[in-house]
């Protein structure tokens, strides 16, 4: 079965935009050529088709009903064209690496360098799991985990050791007692009812512990049940916190949170874990980012 040649490509997208933009010079805009060039594809078309598809129309064009056919037809095409190709490009690109991760690390370190990690390692698209209660051994639902924990781990996983985990008391300089605590010795602590996480139960223990102070001497406050929260009752000036380093570093760089004691390494550490096997290379070199990341926080 023989087929007439369709028409040059170029000449009938020249024709679609003009025809669906209603000019030729914004047509030529769009296609980045020249008003000429446009012009050109279009008298192509309508020598080859013996009739025309624009008439003069004040200081305009107007579609004839041959030129409103080939419009409608041409747009279908190259909607359909469009449509086919992205759905290509979709297939053939490796589905999200899919980042488990407790809450608080979700909201307030990793989602504020998202933009940074998509323009320095473009080729990791992750799909961000929150995670509160933790991980089984075998990471159900997701490829890797971003993780403050303590050595050992499963030996299911594979651990990319990223760096230690420090700690540290938080208040904000609205808090009622600001002038005199921000100035006092770390064993003032110990009369201050401390806000707290059921989370992280050995924190506030952790770091009394190592100011080589007696920690069963601490005077539980508020509790709750994720970081975050903690964090804002302590920037709303309602108690001293306690919380990794990292987490609390834009919160202290602008002012919204104090540290006058410091941080303390914990013996714990930042953990990007996977499944033992899982040859996925952007693991390492998501932890690789991650590492570089967190030295610079």
């Amino acid at each position: 079965m023989s087929h007439r040649p369709l028409p040059p490509l170029n000449a009938l997208r020249a024709f679609e935009a003009a025809a669906r933009l209603q000019s030729v010079s914004q047509a030529a805009v769009e296609l980045h050529v020249t008003h000429g060039a446009i012009s050109r594809h279009v008298r192509t078309l309508e020598e080859d088709l013996g009739r025309p598809l624009f008439v003069r129309e004040g200081r305009g064009l107007a579609l004839t009903a041959d030129g409103m056919r080939l419009r409608d037809a041409a747009s279908d095409a190259f909607t359909q064209l469009q449509q086919a190709y992205a759905q290509l490009r979709r297939d053939n690109a490796p589905a999200a690496l899919v980042l488990g991760c407790p809450g608080s690390l979700l909201a307030r370190w990793v989602i504020p360098r998202l933009e940074r990690l998509g323009s320095e390692l473009p080729s990791v698209k992750l799909h961000l799991s929150a995670q509160e209660g933790g991980f089984d051994t075998r990471l159900g639902g997701v490829d890797a985990a971003l993780l403050l924990g303590n050595a050992p781990w499963p030996s299911e996983w594979q651990v990319h050791t990223l760096v230690a985990e420090r700690i540290g008391p938080v208040l904000s300089p609205r808090h009622a007692d600001i002038e005199r605590l921000r100035q006092a010795p770390a064993a003032a602590l110990l009369d201050e009812p401390l806000l707290h996480t059921a989370s992280r139960p050995q924190a506030w223990p952790h770091w009394f512990a190592a100011q080589r102070l007696d920690a069963r001497q601490l005077q539980p406050g508020t509790g709750f049940d994720h970081l975050t929260y903690l964090l804002e009752a302590a920037a709303a000036g309602l108690g001293v916190a306690i919380a990794p380093e990292e987490l609390v570093s834009t919160d202290i760089a602008s002012g919204r949170l104090l540290a006058p004691w410091g941080f303390v390494e914990t013996g714990g550490e930042w953990a990007l874990c996977a499944l033992r096997g899982n040859t996925d290379a952007r693991i390492p070199a998501l932890a690789d980012w991650l590492r570089d990341e967190l030295n610079g926080s």
